[in-house]
């Protein structure tokens, strides 16, 4: 910007020195202060701060340098070379757009105290290179406006103002400038003076020379300047700076001049024609003596102030006027791209202003006409033909063709031509800018031949000015001197009109006005000073005077004569063939708009001669009839009463429809489009776009507005018969004409949303095909991109399809995503609108924020559409989110729509709407009572179905059209009875969605006195003359206000969020049950996450509690501890527990979700503490145990230390005896046999051997002596039935029914025989085994197993030994249960149960006894003990026979003792890091529970064992347990052996390393301390790890080893063998220590809860085992049911399995039997009120059912009926399309769960 300050100052003060600009020298210090000081008045303001004088002293050199100078001063700055200049440059993109004060700035704070003297040298360099040569590449470019040379000289022309040009503009040019009280005037209106010649005037003809061009560039460049716009005259405007939220316009107060532009804009977009009068701040607002007022400097004398008040010299108070008002809007029109200009020139027709039709360049010759600006402009006009007959006519303004009348002005007037056209056009405003507008100036820069055009539309009524519609063209300025433009206006008007002074020959004008004369056009001539009548001088020529003249009877007079001339003339004018005239340039023609028309005409050529109600049934066929079909088809799938024969064959419909809308997909226009959309540039494609849809809308013009008239006459005659409560016949006939017009025009309106939503139905139609076709994708796949790419640009994008009412999920889905994709995941606050049908919805959203929504009369916009935008960099710090995403929608209560149907539509459009937004506003067109009363039931209603399913949004009321909203006492009267009406509704909508509800603030939280807002009507008059009332901008700015302000308040929600709540609502909206039916996605999304999260939590605690347990052990073993502490162990745990505690709390800080998670998080952080408390008490009794049992050794230990001194003695003395056999290792063998036995013997004599067990005798015992005969015992084992009782399906042969039972008479349920329930039959004479019994006996096995196992398990066998008891104790469990089913059943079991389960319970406990038992006799059995110490003292025998000394055979003792526990070590800590490297990386381990889930059906449909499925669905988490025991399994020996191996070796080496450190340490610590053996001993066991334990070593036979080195070195020998023997260790060796992998996960992932459906018996899916409360989020849930015939349910009274899912019935009117005894049934859609485990059940109705169950039922079909005895048949047979389910498909299906 520094090339375009402002020179005026320092080049005048130059001028009064009597030196010429050309003259000027650049100073140095000492030369600046060698001046007159008072020259430098500005500079030298202060000396008392040093950097202050710096700075003004180089302010003023700067200001003194052009801006070719100034390029040179920085340009030096840039390249300086610090060896020479003596200081280091300033970066080129600092200085690249620095002005003069930053330029300023900038050497201040790199130079600091030496800025003076940098300035010095460089100015020094300036002046030494008087030659003029071009810099070597300046850092810059050139001149951002003109080319290279046009302003580049060292020497400028004194600026325009200073001289007080006198130019008559428009009328108001003509002020009365004068330096003398004569009145004379001394310049004429085009006089231009050269200041190169020490201010010597020279005047110049009046053609536009070079110099005068120069001058307009720099009056151009000096509007800019002060507009602050000089870099956008490169760099334009686009609608993008504009569809921004930007801080908000202030209404009142005024505005500064770098404000000017961006003010205009702004309220320009918002319809405010006061954009033209922005009041202009001043630099002060107090009144400065010495500035603002002159004051005299004669003596104070009464004579001197009456000179002073006579006098005629005009001092000028201020150096500069403010910008006239139309330079701002023409610099801003010069400085904007061509979309913008676009914008601009609709936005002031609207606001019925006169645009510009010929603009010359400012920075040349050329003249322009901005045809492609007009394009957007459509005109409504009414014809009156006669009393009865009006025409209304609607088109582009560019296709009118219309007579143009254009007036002119030759010469300087008094009279405003202006407000002369407007008194003829629009009497009550000012369409053309004059003189007398506010913030009119007396001088103006950019509008001199400016030719500005505007229309007269006739409103079809007696009093319309014309008949027809006219355009109006005003040529500013002096006609004379405008040459150009003046010709081409004459040429192209149909009438001209000519303002001069007066007529007289010999003028500069006369040659004009013979030619105009002479010419066949019609002319009509006012002089101003004369007073003549109107005068026909010959045949449409006419002359009329203006002076002493009312301007109403000249307008009138005027109106009359240019009614009579155009009534006769047959010629026309249309805008588009301006574009043919010669010396035009038209905007249109550019090259990037020329290729993006000749792409659109390709669409054009397609539809040409098309019926245009017919061309989208041609050309768009997706979305027609087949996408309607489809609509209602899926919809229907949600209804009640659906079975799945039904649904299966509507999914089938639905199919084949897909199937047809991607046959017909290859349409020509849809290809031609995406190739288009895809392949041109950016700038190419949005100027393709416009062009797209004006062809489109050129087709259909004519056709439409003769609907859109009848259908306005037809509405009308409706309302009226509703206003006179007419419900005749004749008003449903006029309905139903009405809907009849509404299709016609709906199928006739085609725009590029139609397009676009084609568009979206072939990429669903490709998406839903795209596994059948298995084709490689082509361009469809592109077109979410292709959209997303526009929605971001600003295009709105349908999210509801009206006309078929259906969302089309898949489609915005992927569009969304795409966006994502592209902006990240940004937050968005969502702002929706509803209102009756035209109340002006869309007109106040795209005035709000600038928006493209449509608008139109009759049924605008349907469905719904949404837009971003995007909040600007000024504003965006107070918000919480990044864009704010507006949803316009169709009209509520349409005429022609009112049915049931009509009423469902509006139900569901209102409740989406609210769910999605964060904000509603509630659009009311006045306020009628009855149409306030059919928006707010509709309304009421949905809020309270947002607050059953927890969603919260708030609603502003905006009442449009309403007068008089200045009184306060109306505005407080109608909030009273909104009031009332709300509370109404509240009470009425309560009783309908069975709420309790007073009032509507019992609904939602609502201030009536904020939420509620008036406007004013939306036209300053009578349409279609009357402009927009600045009072309607006004409101929408406050609402503005308002809506931000709630804004900011608001997190908002992230896009996917958006996405998935879309997704949500639209499928509850579907069900009937909308509440019921909701499902939040992104909520249980969010709650997924933290279940992973949760997961990773507790996995820390526990192996961080595993690693404490695994040190805490070998101290125990070793006699360390005795006592475990809770206060140790959590102090252990305290550090790790205290990082999970601060990771939980920054996930729920920062997640994206954070606003979600936050309800659960109190919750979690609760179940993380009990996790962590249960853990450290549980370690505490595992420990506690450990202590136990080695008291219980206490005993044994001591005997067996005792047999070891003993063994070791007789071993060493045996050795003595056998030295000279040593070299005979199998005689050696033989003796030491020889004498083992003997030596056990004696040391075990008077000692009582362990028995090994016989359980199977122990168990024919116990149940012997419970009763049983021995026979059913011997059977039963035998058979080994017993082994698979919980995988029976039938346990008929197992009961026998009561004797009551058999003589019952049969019971009937009339009205009943078709319900669902859960019995297999009605008992008759002979009743049969239903399901509920079964179900009973299945669950009772299980519950028995499991309490069986969990007591025999707490039993300490391996402390204490086996004992019988304890199968007596189970088997008298058994018994128990058996006997309290029997109690109240209808039904008994047999004894053969009892026993087999028994025999089942025992069976499942004998592995863990016999484990637990062997555990017992090893360490507690004398005999047993020995003998496993046989190999030891066999080892140290031979040591000693071969002659080794003490230390050798201590270090074999040594290392043979510590072997056991390293390797046990090794074992349990590669144990946990396998079950570490599992849950990390193994898929099925490392998710939520979902994922386990999935990968649990996965493997069972892989193997495709129905054992393995009946398992899973009765004992789920035996099934998972399976698989997690077959998974690590298959991950440690197969998949990842390698790895398993290496982690296994690494803790090998640890362990090495750690026995190397202790053997170190403990002979470091003896050689200081001079100890023995027994303190050797004792130090190396203390210095080993926690981890290892070395048994207790008798030192007393080995007293003699002093020499501790070697005993180190012999000990290292020996452990090497040790460590390679590890090495060595098998995987299968790993697995059978303390800490085994699978127990591990095991643990960790079957922690969860575990209950069933009630119905279906799928598992509940949380992480966490107890999450059961009170609200509804906390109840057993399941997102994917079965078919419930797979738990074996059937239909009453038949052994027809039940084929449907559960999730249909729920939402079906059946009913069923809560439990075997219930006599009542209870319907399914209330199923939660059957009992305790249905209420803690939540099953959404919907359509979310796998594939996978479809195969499962399928595929074993025979295997279910065969296990239920039961088949599919009937109403339970298998719907024929499941069959075509594949295995691959069902595997597939359960990506799905992923996706949750």
């Amino acid at each position: 910007m520094d090339q375009w300050e402002d020179k005026r100052v320092p080049l005048l003060r130059e001028q009064k020195r009597g030196r010429g600009v050309q003259s000027i020298q650049l100073q140095t210090r000492d030369d600046v202060m060698s001046e007159d000081p008072g020259d430098f008045r500005e500079v030298m303001t202060s000396r008392s701060d040093n950097y202050t004088e710096v700075k003004m002293w180089l302010k003023g050199i700067l200001e003194k340098l052009d801006s070719r100078g100034l390029k040179e001063f920085k340009w030096y700055l840039v390249n300086a070379d610090p060896s020479k200049d003596g200081f280091k440059p300033i970066p080129v993109y600092r200085l690249e757009r620095a002005d003069r004060l930053d330029t300023v700035d900038l050497m201040v704070q790199r130079f600091s105290s030496k800025t003076r003297e940098v300035a010095e040298t460089v100015l020094k360099k300036l002046q030494s290179d008087k030659a003029e040569k071009s810099l070597p590449e300046p850092f810059f470019q050139e001149d951002p406006i003109f080319p290279a040379g046009a302003t580049g000289k060292w020497s400028r022309s004194l600026h325009k103002d200073s001289l007080h040009k006198n130019c008559e503009m428009d009328g108001q040019e003509h002020f009365d400038n004068t330096l003398t009280n004569k009145g004379k005037h001394i310049f004429s209106a085009n006089c231009t003076f050269d200041v190169g010649l020490c201010g010597n005037e020279k005047k110049q003809p009046r053609n536009i020379s070079e110099e005068n061009k120069k001058t307009q560039r720099e009056e151009f460049e000096d509007v800019l300047s002060r507009l602050h716009l000089l870099d956008r005259y490169q760099h334009k405007f686009s609608p993008a700076d504009l569809a921004k939220i930007c801080p908000s316009v202030k209404q009142s107060n005024d505005t500064c001049e770098k404000d000017l532009a961006q003010t205009f804009l702004q309220k320009l977009m918002m319809l405010d024609y006061r954009a033209r009068y922005i009041s202009v701040r001043k630099n002060s607002s107090k009144v400065n003596r010495s500035e603002s007022l002159q004051v005299s400097d004669s003596d104070d004398t009464d004579d001197s102030d009456l000179d002073a008040l006579f006098s005629t010299v005009v001092i000028d108070q201020s150096k500069q006027s403010h910008v006239h008002p139309m330079d701002v809007q023409m610099a801003v029109f010069h400085c904007s791209d061509s979309f913008l200009r676009q914008n601009m020139i609709t936005k002031l027709s609207q606001c019925q202003y006169a645009l510009p039709l010929l603009v010359p360049d400012p920075a040349g010759s050329d003249i322009e006409c901005p045809l492609w600006a007009f394009r957007q402009i459509n005109k409504t006009w009414k014809i009156r033909y006669d009393s009865n007959t009006v025409i209304m006519k609607s088109m582009p303004i560019c296709k009118a063709n219309i007579p143009m009348v254009t007036f002119l002005r030759l010469g300087s007037l008094s009279q405003s031509k202006s407000q002369l056209m407007n008194r003829l056009i629009n009497e009550r405003h000012n369409m053309f800018f004059h003189r007398n507008c506010p913030g009119s100036t007396k001088t103006r820069h950019l509008m001199d031949g400016v030719a500005e055009i505007a229309w007269y539309c006739p409103a079809g009524k007696p009093d319309d000015s014309f008949t027809d519609c006219i355009a109006f063209c005003n040529l500013h300025g002096d006609s004379l001197s405008i040459d150009k433009q003046r010709k081409i206006l004459i040429k192209i008007s149909s009438v001209i009109v000519v303002l001069v002074p007066n007529l007289k020959k010999k003028q500069e004008s006369s040659a004009v006005m013979s030619t105009l004369y002479k010419s066949e056009k019609p002319l009509v001539v006012l002089v101003a000073d004369d007073d003549f009548n109107a005068t026909e001088m010959k045949p449409q020529k006419y002359k009329l005077g203006l002076k002493d003249r009312n301007q109403s009877d000249v307008c009138e007079e005027l109106k009359q004569i240019i009614g009579k001339v155009l009534s006769g003339l047959r010629t026309s004018f249309q805008l588009e063939s301006i574009a043919e005239v010669p010396g035009v340039r038209v905007d249109e023609n550019d090259p990037v708009c020329q290729e993006g028309k000749s792409a659109a005409m390709e669409i054009s050529k397609l539809i040409q001669g098309m019926d245009v109600s017919r061309i989208k049934d041609y050309l768009l066929p997706c979305q027609g009839q087949l996408w309607h079909e489809w609509s209602r088809i899926n919809k229907e799938l949600y209804h009640k009463g659906t079975t799945e024969e039904e649904k299966s064959q509507k999914e089938k419909r639905l199919m084949k429809l897909r199937e047809k809308q991607w046959a017909v997909s290859c349409s020509k226009l849809i290809e031609s489009i995406t190739k288009n959309l895809m392949s041109l540039p950016p700038e190419v494609k949005a100027f393709y776009l416009k062009w797209t849809q004006i062809q489109i809308d050129a087709l259909s013009t004519d056709y439409l507005s003769l609907i859109l008239q009848e259908y306005d006459l037809k509405w009308s005659e409706v309302l009226a018969l509703k206003n006179n409560h007419d419900k005749s016949f004749l008003l449903k006939k006029k309905q139903t004409e009405l809907k009849l017009l509404s299709e016609k025009l709906q199928s006739a309106t085609f725009g590029l949303e139609h397009i676009f939503r084609e568009m979206g139905q072939i990429y669903e139609a490709h998406k839903s095909q795209e596994k059948q076709t298995r084709r490689s994708k082509t361009e469809w796949d592109k077109y979410p991109e292709l959209v997303a790419d526009l929605m971001i640009s600003g295009h709105p994008m349908e999210l509801m399809d009206g006309d078929a009412g259906h969302v089309p999920l898949t489609w915005i889905s992927s569009v969304l995503q795409e966006v994502i994709y592209k902006l990240g995941d940004q937050r968005v606050f969502v702002l929706s609108v509803l209102g009756v049908q035209s109340s002006g919805k869309s007109t106040m959203l795209n005035a709000m924020f600038g928006l493209q929504f449509a608008v139109s009369a009759g049924r605008g916009t349907r469905g719904a559409y949404m837009q971003l935008v995007k909040l600007s960099d000024e504003i965006k710090e107070r918000f919480k989110f990044d864009y704010i995403l507006v949803v316009d929608t169709e009209g509520l209560r349409a005429p022609e729509l009112e049915s049931d149907n009509s009423l469902k539509h509006d139900n569901e459009l209102v409740t989406f709407v609210f769910g999605l937004g964060n904000l509603t506003l509630i659009n009311i067109f006045g306020e009628k009572p009855a149409e306030i009363q059919d928006v707010l039931q509709i309304v009421v209603q949905a809020f309270m179905r947002m607050k059953k399913v927890n969603l919260y949004p708030s609603c502003v009321f905006v009442h449009q059209n309403v007068t008089s909203i200045a009184a306060a006492e109306k505005n407080m009267d109608g909030r009273r009875r909104l009031q009332e009406k709300l509370d109404k509704m509240a009470q009425l909508a309560a009783k309908e969605e069975g709420c309790d509800a007073e009032c509507f603030n019992d609904v939602i939280e609502f201030d009536i006195q904020k939420d509620v807002k008036y406007f004013a009507q939306l036209w300053e008059g009578s349409p279609p003359m009357a402009p927009v009332n600045p009072g309607y901008s006004e409101s929408v700015q406050e609402l503005k206000n308002l809506i931000l302000s709630k804004a900011s308040a608001s997190a908002g929600i992230t896009l996917s969020h958006f996405s998935s709540k879309i997704k949500d609502l639209w499928t509850a909206l579907m069900n009937e049950d909308f509440v019921f039916s909701f499902n939040k996605a992104q909520e249980i999304a969010a709650y997924r996450r933290l279940e992973v999260q949760y997961g990773n939590w507790t996995w820390d605690l526990r192996t961080e509690m595993l690693t404490i347990e695994n040190q805490i052990y070998p101290k125990i073993e070793k006699g360390q501890i005795h006592k475990v502490e809770l206060s140790y162990l959590s102090k252990e745990m305290s550090k790790r527990f205290g990082e999970i505690t601060k990771n939980m709390s920054v996930f729920f800080d920062i997640d994206v979700d954070k606003e979600i998670l936050a309800q659960w998080r109190v919750r979690f952080e609760i179940k993380i503490k009990e996790f962590h408390d249960e853990h450290v008490s549980g370690v505490k009794r595992k420990l506690d145990e450990v202590i136990q049992q080695n008291k219980a050794r206490k005993n044994i230990d001591e005997k067996t230390r005792e047999y070891e001194k003993q063994l070791l003695q007789k071993s060493k003395e045996l050795a003595h005896q056998l030295k000279d056999k040593a070299k005979d290792e199998e005689e050696l063998k033989q003796q030491f046999d020889s004498v083992w036995g003997g030596w056990v013997t004696d040391f075990t004599k008077g000692t009582k051997p362990i028995e090994d067990i016989n359980l199977e005798e122990d168990q024919k015992d116990v149940l012997q002596h419970l009763g049983f005969d021995w026979f059913l015992i011997d059977e039963s084992k035998k058979s080994g039935r017993y082994k698979k009782l919980s995988e029976l399906g039938n346990y008929c042969d197992y009961i026998t029914h009561k004797k009551s039972q058999r003589t019952k008479t049969p019971s009937f349920y009339p009205s009943q025989v078709n319900m669902y329930t859960k019995f297999c039959n009605v008992f008759t004479t002979e009743p049969k085994v239903g399901f509920e019994e079964q179900k009973l006996i299945r669950s009772l096995v299980n519950d028995v197993e499991q309490k069986s196992l969990k007591y025999i398990q707490s039993k300490p066998v391996a402390t204490q030994g086996y004992s019988s008891a304890y199968l007596q104790e189970m088997a008298d469990s058994v018994k128990q249960a058996v006997t309290e089913l029997n109690a109240d059943k209808t039904f008994a079991l047999k004894k053969e149960f009892t026993v087999d389960l028994s025999l089942y319970v025992f069976d499942k406990a004998e592995s863990w006894i016999l484990k637990s038992h062997k555990t017992y006799k090893e360490k507690n059995d004398a005999l047993t003990y020995l003998y496993t110490k046989k190999k030891g003292y066999y080892n140290i025998f031979r040591s000693y026979c071969r002659g080794n000394s003490s230390a050798v055979v201590f270090a074999e003792l040594i290392c043979e003792r510590l072997k056991v526990s390293a390797v046990e070590a090794v074992c349990n800590t590669t144990a946990i890091h396998l079950a570490g490297g599992m849950r990390s990386n193994f898929p099925a381990f490392d998710g939520n529970r979902l994922t386990l889930e999935k990968y649990v059906l996965k493997s069972l449909a892989e193997k495709e064992d129905f054992r393995r499925f009946i398992t899973y669905i009765t004992n789920p988490r035996k099934q998972v347990e399976e698989f997690i025991k077959e998974e690590v399994k298959k991950y440690i020996f197969m998949e990842h052996k390698y790895d398993s191996l290496k982690k296994l070796q690494r803790n090998v080496d640890d362990i090495d390393k750690r026995v190397s450190e202790a053997l170190f340490e403990a002979t470091y610590q003896v050689k200081t301390k001079k100890g023995d053996i027994e303190m050797w001993v004792k130090e190396f066991s203390r210095s080993l790890d926690n981890k290892l334990t070395l048994d207790t070593i008798s030192c007393q036979n080995f007293s003699d080893i002093n020499t501790f080195d070697f005993l180190k070195e012999e000990t290292e020998q020996g452990l090497k063998s040790i460590i390679k023997e590890m090495k060595h260790l098998s995987l299968e060796e790993v697995t059978e220590f303390r800490l085994k992998p699978d127990e591990i996960l095991i643990e960790q992932l079957c922690n969860v809860c575990w209950e069933r459906c009630p119905f279906c018996a799928a598992v509940c899916t949380s992480a966490v085992a107890d999450h059961i409360r009170d609200k509804e989020k906390d109840k057993h849930s399941a997102p994917f049911h079965r078919p419930i015939g797979v738990k074996g349910l059937c239909l009453k009274g038949t052994v027809d399995l039940i084929i449907d899912f559960c999730t249909t019935l729920v939402e079906s009117d059946r009913r069923f039997y809560p439990s075997h005894d219930s006599e009542e049934t209870v319907p399914y859609k209330r199923y939660q009120t059957a009992g305790r485990k249905y209420k803690s059940w939540r099953i959404n109705a919907d359509e979310s059912k796998l594939a996978y169950w479809k195969w499962f039922v399928c595929r074993f079909q025979m295997d279910l009926e065969d296990h239920y005895q039961m088949k599919f048949q009937g109403h339970g047979e298998i719907p024929c399309e499941w069959k075509n389910c594949s295995k691959e498909e069902a595997i597939e299906s359960l990506d799905e769960m992923s996706r949750l």
